[in-house]
């Protein structure tokens, strides 16, 4: 998922409401934000939050017209049809973050090309679950192109609860300085913009194509993913549920894998208490039971 945007304009707290010339935001509007985020997404957001929540979603009350915190999470409870589908997906869009690169945290990238070589011949399946921008499903589809060929048959699922960021990816463009990305790999994987598309880059076809993106919350109750995935990338994710919530997640992508299969998790997660769904095999890399 990624970084925290701008906080909310000059804002100062009197009596535990946040106030500034536009909307208050008092503790039971933050409480009811709160709820509403866990029940759609799984996300615990702590007290810290607050002004980034209130920076956030101020900017759907002036989008969707409501004059308070109050009246706007009304209507979202009570609301339906397609506007109110749409106004959750905004919700939920806002209240994700996204902070992501190429290759970040290299080692899982060198475990992943050393665990291809038993695939040769067969393509495994792999998901990427937290697709954000698409630096991470890229990089995995880099390296599986790298190990077993840009027409070996991979394919990788790379789902994102944010739609607006999975469009970002879909598109497969990026500034030409994107940090991450080797000279070879750059030449190898990427198209160069000339022209008015001076300074950008974009994913060859070859390689964009090995990846479905979709839209996917893990609160949903029933996964249908079709044949079980020999390995999953679910990077600091986990780092947003509480303990009840990591447990529920790591019990379906558990159900959703083949027996061996290896968990690519973030840096600051530790599943070390999930031992009877999975064993740690490396360095925030787990293998399921």
């Amino acid at each position: 998922m990624n970084a925290f945007l701008d906080a909310p304009r000059n804002p100062t707290a009197i009596d535990g409401d946040i106030v500034d010339h536009e909307f208050s935001f008092g503790p039971a509007d933050f409480d009811r934000v709160r709820k509403l985020i866990y029940q759609r997404a799984g996300i615990s957001l702590h007290e810290g939050k607050r002004a980034m929540v209130y920076s956030r979603l101020s900017r759907r009350l002036r989008e969707t017209g409501h004059r308070s915190f109050k009246d706007y999470l009304q209507w979202l409870e009570s609301a339906t049809g397609p506007a109110a589908d749409q106004e959750w997906e905004q919700f939920v869009n806002s209240l994700t973050t996204n902070l992501t690169a190429f290759f970040r945290e290299e080692h899982h990238f060198l475990a992943f090309a050393e665990a291809l070589k038993a695939f040769k011949g067969k393509p495994p399946r792999v998901w990427c679950n937290a697709a954000s921008t698409g630096e991470e499903p890229y990089s995995i589809a880099m390296v599986l192109a790298e190990e077993l060929g840009e027409h070996s048959g991979a394919r990788l699922i790379a789902s994102d609860i944010d739609t607006k960021v999975l469009s970002t990816a879909r598109r497969g463009v990026y500034t030409a300085d994107a940090r991450g990305l080797s000279p070879e790999r750059l030449k190898r994987h990427f198209l160069r913009g000339t022209g008015a598309n001076a300074g950008f880059i974009r994913i060859k076809p070859d390689l964009a194509r090995m990846i479905d993106f979709r839209p996917f919350n893990l609160m949903t109750p029933n996964w249908s993913m079709g044949e079980p995935f020999d390995m999953v990338f679910c990077r600091n994710v986990m780092i947003y549920f509480d303990h009840d919530t990591q447990r529920q997640v790591l019990r379906r992508i558990h159900g959703v894998m083949r027996p061996g299969g290896l968990l690519f998790v973030g840096h600051s997660e530790n599943f070390t208490d999930a031992r009877e769904l999975f064993v740690l095999r490396g360095k925030t890399i787990y293998q399921r039971v």
